[in-house]
């Protein structure tokens, strides 16, 4: 079992592209995004992670008490905390705020920003994948403040380029599908960043997606995440994975940061929450479906973990009153 994969799918992304960027040396922008700057098409709990993709030339990226970095054409730069960023030709120059720079596309295509002096060039698409801040927070929470793709020299870098190039021209003509296109990318350029960032991750680093490099910890998290409703114990587990109680149970704390029972008790709400909200499915169903013998046992624990009562939850998020 995959349990990326499965956080993936439980943090119910979704992506798209929302600027073309041309800008030309000397520059430098400060930005930030808001459900405003995607078209209006992000709820307000959604957690927002800006992407830039360099489609040609180069600058300089910068975080807040990050290193300074520079960023080349077939390379994606991600920003999971949403934090102000500073793109530049030089980081050193007074920023512009972004937001003041943005121009309408024609006919409702893709919004533009034309910047800077007569310098060399350097043109950027920018975009964004939503996740819900609470189902999304087990891998959100694992990934560095910034993260970095570099898809020059991979067999799938002429292709990225292409494809983005060619979607955010057919965003710019209005031609249906096109902004579909675009969000599909960029989920599967988010997808692979994260793949990239687990196998380059130091031997010492520990959190979440560190688990899923250890053979053991990764299968104990495939297990709970394919079959949350069993009554496991830490010693059904083990025995699967082929390690003690007390290893596993030391393995995994050290790695994930959460005792085994604690993590699967943490993944039954996230599976709770997406029912609650996807299916009409009664409270004692998804009650069973995620591993609790009762209604009652399960609104205790939802109630606990969500601050409200699971059946009062899905009247609020379904708008009903």
């Amino acid at each position: 079992m995959d349990a990326l994969s499965d956080v993936l799918r439980a943090a119910r992304l979704s992506g798209g592209v929302f600027l073309h960027a041309d800008f030309g040396a000397p520059w430098c922008i400060a930005s930030r995004i808001g459900p405003e700057d995607c078209g209006l098409l992000i709820g307000p709990v959604a957690r927002l992670i800006p992407y830039h993709y360099v489609v040609a030339g180069e600058f300089e990226f910068q975080v807040v008490g990050e290193p300074r970095r520079r960023l080349r054409a077939g390379e994606m730069v991600l920003v999971p905390g949403n934090e102000v960023h500073i793109m530049a030709s030089d980081t050193r120059l007074p920023p512009v705020d972004a937001g003041d720079l943005i121009q309408p596309g024609p006919q409702g295509g893709l919004a533009r920003i034309d910047h800077g002096g007569g310098g060399p060039r350097t043109r950027i698409v920018c975009g964004y994948l939503a996740c819900d801040g609470a189902e999304g927070q087990i891998l959100l929470d694992g990934l560095p403040r910034v993260l970095v793709l570099d898809m020059a020299g991979s067999a799938g870098a002429d292709w990225v380029r292409s494809s983005f190039q060619f979607a955010a021209d057919e965003v710019a003509a209005g031609r249906p599908g096109s902004g579909t296109m675009l969000a599909k990318l960029s989920e599967l350029l988010f997808v692979e960043a994260v793949r990239r960032h687990v196998e380059t991750m130091p031997a010492e680093e520990t959190g979440w997606l560190a688990g899923l490099r250890d053979p053991h910890v990764a299968r104990a998290l495939g297990l709970m995440h394919r079959d949350c409703a069993r009554d496991w114990t830490v010693e059904d587990i083990g025995r699967e994975v082929g390690l003690s109680r007390s290893a596993l149970a030391e393995r995994f704390g050290r790695l994930i940061g959460l005792a085994p029972m604690q993590y699967l008790a943490r993944w039954r709400m996230q599976i709770a929450v997406r029912k609650l909200r996807e299916t009409r499915d009664s409270l004692l169903q998804i009650a069973l479906a995620v591993g609790y013998e009762s209604e009652a046992a399960f609104s205790r624990a939802f109630k606990k973990a969500h601050g409200a009562a699971p059946a009062a939850w899905r009247r609020t998020q379904l708008g009903v009153g």
